[in-house]
Parts: C-alpha cells; structure tokens; sequence
C-alpha cells in the first residue's frame, strides 16, 4: 500500500497563495494532467458537477508540486469564509542551517529569508532571538493570515 499525502489548506484565493507560497517553498504550480489546457477541464472531463466548481475555479493551478518530486504536494482549497483563529498546524521553513551552524549565521540565513517572503506579501508578527538558548526565528503570516516560522 502506498504511503503518500498532500496539504490542504483552506483559503479564499487560491491564486495568490499559489503564487505566494511556490515562491516560498521553491515549488512550482502543477501542471493539468494531459491532455487538459487547465485543471477546470480535466474536472469537468471527469464529471464534476458545474455548480461544484464555482466561478474561475480550476482556471489556473491551484496546487503545487516540489520541482525534485522529493516533498509534499500543496492544495488550496477555496472555500468561503477568511481565516478567523490560530492555526493548529503551521509550517517551519528551515533556512537556518539547524544548531550545528553558528548563531549568528543563521541570524542572518533566517533574517534574510524572512525579508524576501515579506517582500512577496508576509506580513512578519514576531521575531524570536533568544541566543541565551541558541534559537532565533521569525514568525510570519502568509497574504491570508496563515502563520508560519522561518527557521
């Protein structure tokens, strides 16, 4: 029995988390399956009901795929209403190098990713240097409001 799994996430514009996030993750937008033109097509082709795909839906990628095929793919999923709480599970963007690598480089490795994802459109919440216990990290929120660390 194959072993595999995919992300989920809910959101309200899948399009702007597509772009968003294959530019975080270095992950590029999956392609429709051949010989469909886009992912509408190839649903409407297997039999999803018109009225289950909603305007634009499916019109370009709304997943994502590692360029490698080493990790996950990523899903997003519209749905109608806008984050109102905490996530319950976040992703960790592990640039730093992990505790092997000096302090102050991964400041710096962590820092500098953080900056260019705020640039793409995160918002950065808190920034965590703790060297007294050799952490630092930055939490962020993506353009939805979905939180999560860069490392």
């Amino acid at each position: 029995m194959e072993n595999s799994w995919q992300l989920v996430i809910d959101c309200t514009d899948p399009r702007t988390m597509v772009e968003f996030w294959s530019q975080a993750m270095r992950y590029i937008p999956e392609p429709p399956p051949a010989p469909h033109a886009t992912w509408r097509e190839h649903w409407q082709a297997m039999g999803v009901p018109e009225d289950e795909l909603g305007p634009g839906v499916g019109d370009l990628p709304e997943s994502l795929v590692d360029p490698q095929g080493n990790g996950p793919r990523w899903w997003f999923q519209q749905v109608p209403e806008s984050k109102s709480i905490k996530n319950r599970l976040h992703v960790d963007l592990l640039v730093g190098g992990g505790r092997s690598v000096e302090f102050e480089t991964r400041k710096e490795r962590v820092t500098q990713e953080a900056q260019r994802l705020a640039d793409l459109g995160a918002t950065i919440r808190e920034v965590m240097d703790l060297p007294e216990m050799d952490h630092f990290a930055v939490c962020m929120a993506d353009p939805e409001g979905n939180e999560f660390d860069v490392v």
